[in-house]
């Protein structure tokens, strides 16, 4: 490649180089026909100088100087000093600054047009839950979570792949049956029968410790919240997500449930009385498809040990 055989060539490299574009955006920064644009870049792909990729219907290029080797890199190391003085050069950043401009309004267009709905896109596209699925991904890589109550391990599943372990308990053998099935490709989950009064868990095992939908089965739930302080290390959290008060009395019938749910000052009160510090109470934001009561997450911090005094220094001559 030389700067007097192959301009045009050297001028794409140098629009390509860090910056994917289509060959339309290139046409119109070039000032050039399509067939001449895509005829120089099938050379420069053949010669390793740029890649592509498809994206729906329009084909992606971008500069590959990281993967020349020797000879080529050389080459374009001193070429690319030449061009970068040509005058066609300066009027080409100057039409790629328009056609980036383009691009930006065209997407701020999209947003103006769809902010109202914007919402209703996302979840059409993703899902419900694609935004707290992801945030999950900000847990510590070296936790131990307890999953506490893990009923069929729908939230361990969701922890699993972002923490060291997860030890989740349930006194039902039928649910841990069922964890079982839906976790067994997880060799980190732990899996451990037992109650929430009495966790088979070691004093101080546990980072974070959860408890998902589950203390309004139990008749003493400040009991599961001493057993899982308990569990916690030092500094380590406690997480409670549960029900709001509510007057469906049928849950007590139709699912066991003892409590109809949870103010805060009461789960205040217990986090408090039990010594748990920083303690946050919030509701949780009402999903409009959820046929059930309102939910709250509730967190709290077990105290980091004080450190010991140091001895008063011997008196001198003493």
């Amino acid at each position: 490649m030389s700067t007097r055989r192959e301009p045009l060539r050297c001028r794409i490299l140098l629009l390509l180089e860090g910056l994917e574009l289509t060959v339309s955006e290139l046409c119109a920064v070039l000032q050039m026909p399509q067939s001449s644009v895509s005829r120089h870049l099938k050379a420069l792909d053949e010669g390793g100088w740029v890649a592509a990729r498809r994206e729906g219907t329009s084909r992606l290029y971008l500069a590959n100087a990281a993967a020349l080797r020797g000879p080529d890199r050389e080459l374009w190391a001193l070429v690319r000093e030449q061009v970068l003085a040509s005058t066609a050069v300066d009027q080409d950043r100057q039409r790629l600054a328009s056609i980036l401009a383009l691009r930006l309004s065209r997407s701020q267009e999209f947003f103006a047009s769809a902010a109202d709905r914007w919402s209703a896109v996302r979840s059409e596209l993703f899902g419900q839950r694609f935004d707290l699925e992801g945030l999950v991904g900000l847990l510590d890589a070296r936790w131990i979570v307890g999953d506490l109550g893990c009923g069929t391990g729908q939230t361990s599943s969701t922890l699993a792949p972002w923490v060291h372990r997860v030890v989740a308990v349930d006194e039902s053998e039928a649910m841990l049956d069922a964890a079982r099935s839906r976790l067994h490709e997880m060799p980190n989950v732990d899996l451990r029968r037992g109650r929430l009064e009495a966790l088979p868990i070691s004093d101080g095992e546990l980072d974070i410790a959860i408890l998902m939908l589950v203390l309004h089965h139990l008749a003493e739930p400040q009991l599961a919240i001493g057993e899982a302080m308990r569990a916690l290390k030092p500094g380590g959290r406690l997480l409670v997500v549960d029900m709001l008060p509510h007057q469906r009395e049928e849950y007590r019938r139709q699912m066991g449930h003892v409590w109809l749910g949870f103010a805060e000052a009461q789960i205040r009160g217990w986090f408090e009385e039990l010594g748990l510090k920083a303690v946050r109470f919030n509701p949780v934001p009402a999903d409009p498809e959820a046929a059930g009561p309102a939910l709250f997450a509730s967190s709290a911090r077990q105290p980091l040990r004080e450190a010991m005094p140091l001895p008063e220094p011997a008196a001198i001559g003493a």
